[in-house]
């Protein structure tokens, strides 16, 4: 019987610290410079754009993020034409962190996630616009300056489906995040 009872203190004790770290729901939010190399069929632009996010942390290993990107304009020559071009892209993205180390400041962390892409073209032969998913998977490393205030750089492979012209997109990012 005091076996018994020892066992499920144990099991009582390992299972509440458990779920202290289980869930937290830190909501965080963050900006991130992003340059993209863009595989299209004629043209392959580099784009510096910028994105926001809002995120939930539900621990330390897992969190999601809604975000919103917008590039600058790209001016590229197509058969000795101006082609100017622009994306907006927002989606949903999953984080899987690995804490690093007895103090756990710094995290490698694979990311997948889905995004709506729209791309305009320009030209004098008229203006074009694409509109498409596409399928984001990456990689990188983040070190937390505070419990609150993390920097981040990534990297990310892009397939778009059903945009025209564009089969897919290399991906860097620098960012800041700041949890609440």
């Amino acid at each position: 019987m005091n076996k018994n009872i020892a066992l499920l203190a144990a099991v009582s004790v390992l299972a509440l610290s458990a779920n202290a770290n289980a869930l937290e729901f830190r909501p965080y939010v963050g900006v991130q410079y992003n340059y993209t190399e863009v595989d299209a069929k004629e043209v392959k632009p580099d784009m510096n754009s910028y994105s926001v996010v809002i995120g939930t942390e539900y621990n330390k290993y897992f969190s999601t993020e809604v975000f919103y990107q917008n590039s600058d304009k790209s001016n590229d020559m197509i058969n000795g034409t101006k082609v100017k071009s622009d994306f907006d892209a927002y989606g949903l993205d999953a984080y899987a962190y690995l804490p690093l180390g007895c103090d756990r400041v710094w995290s490698v962390f694979a990311t997948a996630g889905i995004a709506n892409y729209d791309s305009d073209t320009s030209s004098v032969q008229g203006k074009g616009e694409d509109n498409g998913l596409g399928y984001r998977l990456g990689a990188g490393i983040q070190y937390s300056i505070t419990n609150d205030l993390a920097v981040r750089a990534i990297a990310r492979h892009i397939w778009a489906d059903k945009l025209e012209d564009v089969d897919d997109m290399k991906e860097f990012s620098l960012g800041v995040k700041y949890a609440f």
